[in-house]
């Protein structure tokens, strides 16, 4: 195990974040790992970029004077795998908010969808998500998002996707009916709870990995390739398999993050 001046001197942790936990859990997790491994008080923690809270995998949590490369790490390429819903929207582009529009997809074939991801590779304009972290005066995004506030408006953003690949596609049922859309939402305060939406059985569904440069959002790419499809498109799954030179494989869990400490 490392010294305590070692840790002080700075470390960077993988941690493999589950689903359904906040970056600020993750990092509370390790946090809390450290203390119990060492008689310190006080411990310098941070992340390298904020991962969703319905998106699981990779976080760069860095302790003592690694803090001091977050923005470094954050500018690492990132790898993601995931799904995306076709013919459907929500207002958030993922599962934290039930359904708000169907729309056509039978006249959507592999190849559309295969041309569509290529539009969205290269140096992009893209608008993210009111759902997110991104600051509209002075505040978080996501903060207006929660409470219904049509007063927030996000200025786009230039992204790079180096490549958006197609791994599988799943063309659902010819017969499936969309249920009735709910909307009435109450606004949520405070802390994240837990999504709200759910994936219709029927719905066509495509598996993806895509390669990105920082601040890329992935559920913007899934709004936009619905557009291009002249249809709608959601996030429903989404892990991070990358970030620079680390991987998930290499990451710690909740589980053994006490083990990898005293293995270090």
């Amino acid at each position: 195990m490392l010294s305590e001046e070692e840790l002080l001197n700075g470390i960077v942790i993988p941690f493999d974040k589950p689903r359904q936990w906040s970056s600020f859990q993750a990092v509370g997790k390790v946090k809390s790992a450290i203390r119990q491994c060492y008689n310190l008080k006080k411990i310098k923690i941070g992340h390298a970029g904020t991962l969703d809270p319905l998106a699981s995998g990779l976080l760069l949590i860095c302790v003592g004077k690694a803090t001091k490369s977050i923005e470094q790490l954050q500018a690492g390429d990132k790898v993601y795998t995931g799904t995306m819903a076709l013919g459907v929207t929500t207002p958030c582009y993922d599962l934290e908010r039930p359904i708000n529009g169907y729309y056509p997809t039978q006249h959507i074939t592999l190849d559309d969808i295969c041309q569509a991801s290529q539009k969205l590779t290269g140096h992009l304009s893209q608008v993210p998500p009111l759902f997110s972290a991104v600051k509209v005066a002075g505040q978080r995004a996501y903060r207006y998002a929660r409470l219904d506030d049509p007063t927030a408006v996000i200025t786009p953003k230039e992204v790079t996707v180096h490549s958006f690949q197609i791994t599988a596609f799943r063309p659902g049922d010819p017969s499936f009916t969309p249920p009735p859309i709910v909307d009435s939402i109450q606004p949520q305060t405070g802390l994240y709870k837990s999504p709200l939406g759910i994936v219709p059985e029927g719905l066509p569904q495509i598996d993806f990995k895509i390669c990105c440069g920082k601040g890329t959002y992935i559920r913007s790419l899934a709004r936009d390739l619905g557009l291009l499809l002249d249809s709608g498109a959601f996030l429903t799954a989404l892990r991070r398999e990358s970030v620079g030179s680390y991987s998930v494989a290499e990451a710690s869990t909740p589980d053994t993050i006490v083990d990898y400490l005293k293995q270090l």
